[in-house]
Parts: C-alpha cells; structure tokens; sequence
C-alpha cells in the first residue's frame, strides 16, 4: 500500500557512499604519476628478464643484452632446444599455480574482470608472479607477447596503491586503467596508443577527471622508456611512397579494404582457435603435463621451422620476422601464409595449454604475414597496380590488432606510432573498420571479452554518453500529486473521487504546509488488503523515505542524492530555502528513473 525508506531527516547514509573518502584531482593525478615512473620501470625490468632467461636458456649465455627485433641464432643444443620450451612450462606451471591463478593467459582479460567486477581490486602479488610467469615463457619460446603482462603488471601497480590508499572504488579503477596505459605505452613507445589502449577498452567512463591521470601516467612511462630504450620506433620501416592522388588510388583503396576483409575473418579464427585450443587444453587435468605437453608441440615447431627455413621464425614475441617482412626481406606468399598458420598454432598452443603472455604481439605477427601474403599473391597474378608488401603488411597489422581487441582508433594509432608511417594512415583507418565489421559478423566478443563472456560476465561494447542525465529533474518528473492532511484517513484518501485506481504519489504536510512524509498509494486496493485499518490516520502511515531536489537539477545529481540517502522518492521543488508542500512541483521515484533510461537509449544504433 505505501512504499517505506528513509527520509531527508532521518537518512542511513550507504557506507560505499559516505564511508570512503575520495582524494582530489590533484592528489589522483599525483598518484598516477607515481603509477606511470613505477610501471616504466617496471618495463624495463621486465624486458632484461626476458632478455636473461632467453639468452640463457636458447644460447647458454648469462647476459641480459636481448633484441628482439633480431632473428635468434640457432642454438649450441642442437635437437634438445626442442625441451628448452617445456622446461619453462614446468618453471610457469609453478609459479602459476602456487601463488597466482590470474596470472595464466594474457592478462587483459584479468583486467577488464577486475573493473567491472572487482572495484578495480587485483591481489598485489599478481605483479610479481605475472613478470616471472610471463618473462619464463616468452623468455623460454612460447609464441606470446609481452605487453599483455605489463599491462597486467601496471594494472596491479595502479590497483595496490589503490588499496593502500584509501579511495572511491572509481579512484581506483582509474588508477587501474592508468597502469594499463603506462604498460602498453612504455612496451612499445606509443604515448597515444596507450591513452586511447585504456579509453577504448578499460574505462567504464570519460571525462577530465579519469583522462588526465591515465595521460600523466602514459607520459611518464613513455619517459621512463625511451630513456632507456631510446627514441626509436618499435619497427624500422623504410621509406614508402604515398599513394597518388589519382584513379589507380581508388582501385588500390579498394584492395585494402578487401584485406579488410581476409583480416577480419583471419581474427575470428585467432579468436575462436585460442578458446578452442584452451577448451582441448583443459581437459588434460594435470597442470604439468598440459602445459608441459603443449610447450613440447611449440618446441618441435620451432625447431623444424629452424632447421628447414634457417629461423625459429615463431618463438617468443616474433618482432624479428615482423621486422624482416616490413623491410621487404621476407616476400614470398607461400612462406608468410606458412608462417601465419604457424603462428596461430603456438599462440593458441602457448595460451591455451597454460602460458603467460601477451596477444598483442602475435595479432601483429599474424597480421603482417597475412597482410603481406595478400599483397604478394596478387602481385603473382601481374595486375596492372604493383601493391607493396611492405605496407599491406603494415595495414594487415593494424587491421589484425583493431579486429581483435575491437580498439579501431588504438590500432590505427599504435602501428602508425610503431612504424612513424604516416601515409599509411588512411588505407588503414579504411582497413581496420572493414575488419572489425567482418569480425563483429562472425563474432561479437572481441579476444578479451570472449573469455569473460564464457564466465557470464559482460563487457560494454560501447561507450554511451547517458543524454538522460542531463535532463532537468522538472523533464522527469510525475506532476500528478495529491497533498494531504496528516490527520486525515486513509480511507479518505482512497475516496477522493479522482483517484480512477491508479496510483497515487501522496504528500502529507501540516496546515502549515511543513512536510510531515510521503505516500505511494494503489487507490484500486482497499484497506484491509493492505491490513491498515480504515481509520488509520495518514501522519501514522507516512514515510520520511524521500529527499528534497529542484527542478533545475540535473538528474545526475538526484540519482545520487537518492542513491546516497537510500531514498525512494524525490519530491521536486521550486524555489530556495526550506520547502513547504506548495513548493512541491512532482515527484521522481525509482520506476521514473527507469522509464526515463529505457526511453533515452532509443538514439543509439543497435548492437551488432
């Protein structure tokens, strides 16, 4: 009969509300910055461990000196290089299982998991388990990547001093997402990548106060690398000649968007070929032997590639084939169609049966040999237009990583910063979106979503700009109200003559128009059904579960009113000062919220 909760007077403030302090902008941006030196570091070491274990575990030497933009040497232990994978299998399994379970796989899903599900929380362990986990496989010839891991490991930089730190639940997820930023940027020396890394796939919102402490953060980690690393970008790429402003543009154009195309569908078998091969991986129950069993099968592939075509071709990161086929070194369709598909069988390999490491990495590889295996097989036909391998390559990259995170502006971004090639910026943009149509046909969950999906939780794949929070609470408001007496009954109430049964929003003030309470009343029921008597005088029945707002406010302020006070109704006023019940000018309640919700998303497109 009437709805109870707590009033303007007597409100139970809700703890995650009113509990947690939240610290200022300044103060989050200084703690960013801290993120971001602390992370680009943390890359740095990271990248000497992979350099040490690799060089000790392929070459026998302890040295810490690793390019990874160089072909490995064949090894001094001949077949038994075959065994150096599963011996990092058995260091991996571990350390895994010992002490941190999120560390398997390639990070980023973790990470996502822990925003929308977790408050931003990840256990400060995983930070360190995740950079030996992750520098033993990639260092020992799994066919994964290394930014995965420090996205993880910057994640849970970011999410520690969160915890330390008393904040917001959102303080901290911003925090989260600026360590994300500051892993990839200081991987790859992509500033921008890394911004937009974390607003196209980690922030649940954007505004000043989540932008500015993930840019401070990428900026410092950006820092941080290029001073140790250098200034270089990721790839040297020679000069490529722009495309000409003529018709045979157009038709070149064409072309790359049927890359677009082959990518997208190339992305959706790297999607379903990784879940697949982790479902087939865990049915193995011992953890040793999976992963033990899986590395063997890399092992054996690395050597017959070394022993056939003169390179592993496929271990660890695979930046030196990358870099071979961008410098047109490696050119022939059959070779890089090969080396596709042996790719994607140690990555889904490596990741399925139980590696640590990256995707990204290896969506790079993938895309660079498909891109330029597409290239090079129509160049075999003799078309009129000579397409450059090179730069297929290049929009196969791009187009590879934005299809399968789903991050179009992040991948254009990275593979233009990764290669300072700006002419291959707009057959890209044109490349990556006809992939990610593709993809999205054929999959709707992107690499990282697809593995939270199959846990029942859900990712946003869009970020919408809630229009209805912007609207007055006088749009919003239900002016049907009826203002009674505190000493009048209830069956009065039911009697007026206006009711026509439906439901009534009630507010009870004195003859002095104080507000005493409200009521939500069904005029359709009868007393007894509610068990009140039919005397029951309305001062008895009323509620102080309501608060005060003003009509000019915007309703992103009265729903956090309502939600901070535990409240169920607002009574919209006009005017200053302390309200009387002729100031009332309507009413909002939880189901108007609601109503108002569902109406406003009509202007978005549907999801595809």
């Amino acid at each position: 009969m009437a709805d109870q909760a707590t009033g303007e007077a007597t409100t139970s403030a809700r703890p995650d509300a009113d509990g947690v302090p939240s610290i200022g902008l300044v103060g989050l941006c200084c703690l960013a910055l801290v993120v971001g030196v602390v992370t680009g570091f943390g890359a740095v070491v990271f990248r000497d461990l992979i350099g040490l274990i690799h060089n000790v575990m392929f070459l026998g030497q302890f040295a810490f000196r690793y390019d990874a933009n160089l072909f490995t040497p064949p090894s001094p232990w001949g077949w038994m290089v075959i065994l150096v994978p599963v011996a990092g299998a058995i260091v991996v399994t571990f350390l895994v299982t010992t002490f941190a379970p999120e560390a398997r796989g390639h990070g980023v899903p973790e990470v996502i998991d822990a925003i929308y599900y977790q408050s931003g929380i990840i256990r400060p362990v995983v930070a360190i388990v995740k950079s030996l986990a992750s520098a033993v496989s990639i260092g020992s010839g799994a066919a994964v990547g290394r930014e995965g891991p420090i996205i993880q490991i910057g994640s849970a930089l970011g999410s520690t001093l969160g915890q330390i730190i008393r904040m917001s639940p959102g303080q901290r997820i911003i925090l989260v997402a600026a360590g994300a930023g500051a892993g990839i940027a200081a991987t790859f020396n992509t500033p921008i990548g890394g911004v937009l890394f974390t607003i196209e796939l980690m922030m649940p919102e954007m505004s000043v106060a989540s932008f500015l402490p993930v840019a401070l953060s990428t900026a410092a980690a950006t820092f941080i690398g290029r001073f140790f690393f250098g200034v270089a970008p990721a790839f040297s790429v020679p000069e490529l000649a722009p495309l000409p402003i003529d018709l045979s543009s157009a038709l070149t154009l064409g072309i790359y968007a049927l890359l677009g195309i082959v990518v997208g569908i190339a992305a959706t078998l790297l999607i379903r070929g990784l879940h697949f091969f982790e479902d087939v991986f865990d049915k193995i129950d011992h953890p040793y032997l999976r992963h033990g069993f899986g590395m063997l099968l890399v092992g054996l592939l690395i050597y017959g590639l070394q022993r056939t075509l003169g390179h592993y071709y496929v271990e660890g990161v695979g930046y030196a084939t990358v870099e071979a086929i961008l410098s047109g070194g490696v050119t022939a369709p059959a070779l890089l169609l090969l080396l596709f598909f042996c790719k994607l069988f140690a990555t889904s390999t490596s990741l399925g049966s139980g590696a640590s490491g990256g995707v990204f990495s290896p969506s790079l590889f993938l895309g660079a040999t498909i891109g330029g295996a597409f290239a090079a097989s129509l160049n075999a036909l003799h078309l009129p237009i000579a397409l450059s391998v090179p730069s297929f390559a290049m929009v196969g990259m791009g187009a590879m990583v934005g299809s399968a995170t789903g991050a179009a502006m992040m991948a254009v971004t990275m593979i233009f910063e990764m290669t300072r090639n700006y002419d291959i910026v707009l057959p890209m943009i044109l490349a990556v979106a006809v992939s990610i149509g593709v993809r999205r046909l054929m999959s709707r969950e992107n690499i990282y979503t697809l593995k939270l999906f199959r846990r029942g939780h859900v990712i946003p794949k869009a970020r919408h700009a809630n229009m209805f929070l912007v609207r007055h609470a006088s749009e919003v408001m239900d002016k049907d109200i009826v203002i009674a007496s505190p000493d009048s009954g209830f069956d009065e109430l039911l009697a007026r003559p206006d009711n026509d049964g439906r439901l009534r929003h009630v507010v009870v003030a004195d003859d002095d128009g104080h507000i005493v309470g409200v009521m939500r009343v069904n005029t359709a029921l009868r007393p007894a059904s509610g068990g009140i008597q039919p005397g029951a005088a309305l001062r008895t029945l009323a509620s102080r579960n309501f608060t005060i707002v003003r009509e000019d406010e915007v309703m992103f302020d009265v729903i956090r009113r309502m939600w901070r006070r535990s409240a169920t109704m607002a009574l919209v006023t006009r005017g200053r000062g302390v309200p009387r019940a002729t100031d009332v000018r309507g009413v909002i309640t939880k189901e108007h919220v609601a109503d108002s919700v569902a109406s406003s998303i009509e202007v978005y497109p549907a999801a595809g």
